[in-house]
């Protein structure tokens, strides 16, 4: 296959789990790719694994990593496809919620990729695609994950808004809403309460097991291509039937 040759494509987060997955298969299909990250080790690995990307020092967290992010692709010219991933889970009760927890997931997972993509709009292609990372935890009603799920709720909301906004200009805007899968994204969990969490949540999933990055990946990859030429303002779950439930 070579979806994505002759094509652009920005990957925040995705010097690891699916973004980084994904990463790698749109370069196997012809593509170009720009990743960006925050950890030094994980920048030099996929430089050092995947020499023909470019990798960027990026932290959504900061008001003006979204501007040093739009200087860098006006370098390089147009995205075709602009996947917003980056983002990071924590867990805590309700009566142990600070101020400085809920702002800090807020900045990272919500007013990072609003003015990321703020920025980075007029550097879209006509008829690009944009795809939002958010998480079958807006649905689940979990406890201890309250703020997390907010956060991704924040992006199905802003992501359906936007979809209408660009559609002027063919521009396609979807979510990819995945589940439980295999990636070092809940590495902030302790090692026993990280395998009972998936262990629970693989008995409430259908399909009886997390998902791999690939499976999720092989999803964001078909919205980001011309396969999906006639799909905006969707969300698609890549978990296992779990919202089902």
């Amino acid at each position: 296959m070579s979806r994505f040759t002759g094509k652009r494509v920005l990957i925040t987060g995705g010097t690891s789990g699916i973004g980084l997955a994904g990463a790698e298969r749109i370069v196997r299909e012809g593509g170009e790719v720009i990743l960006t990250g925050t950890r030094p080790d994980r920048l030099k690995a996929v430089q050092e694994a995947l020499p023909g990307v470019t990798v960027l020092r990026n932290d959504a967290s900061d008001p003006e990593a979204a501007d040093e992010l739009a200087s860098a692709v006006a370098q390089v010219g147009p995205l075709h496809g602009l996947w917003l991933n980056a983002g990071y889970a924590d867990v805590a009760a309700v009566d142990e919620i600070t101020a400085e927890f809920f702002d800090r997931m807020m900045r990272t997972n919500v007013r990072g990729p609003v003015l990321q993509l703020a920025r980075l709009g007029g550097h879209l292609a006509d008829g690009a695609s944009v795809v939002v990372t958010s998480s079958t935890s807006t649905y689940e009603g979990s406890p201890m994950a309250t703020v997390y799920a907010a956060t991704k709720g924040a992006l199905v909301a802003v992501a359906r808004g936007w979809a209408a906004e660009f559609a002027g200009r063919g521009i396609r805007v979807n979510t990819l809403v995945p589940g439980a899968i295999d990636t070092d994204f809940r590495g902030f969990m302790p090692d026993e309460f990280r395998a009972d969490f998936e262990a629970d949540v693989s008995g409430r999933t259908p399909l009886g097991r997390v998902g791999t990055a690939n499976e999720a990946a092989a999803v964001a990859l078909f919205l980001l291509s011309d396969e999906a030429s006639y799909v905006t303002a969707s969300q698609y779950f890549v978990d296992g039937g779990l919202s089902r439930r």
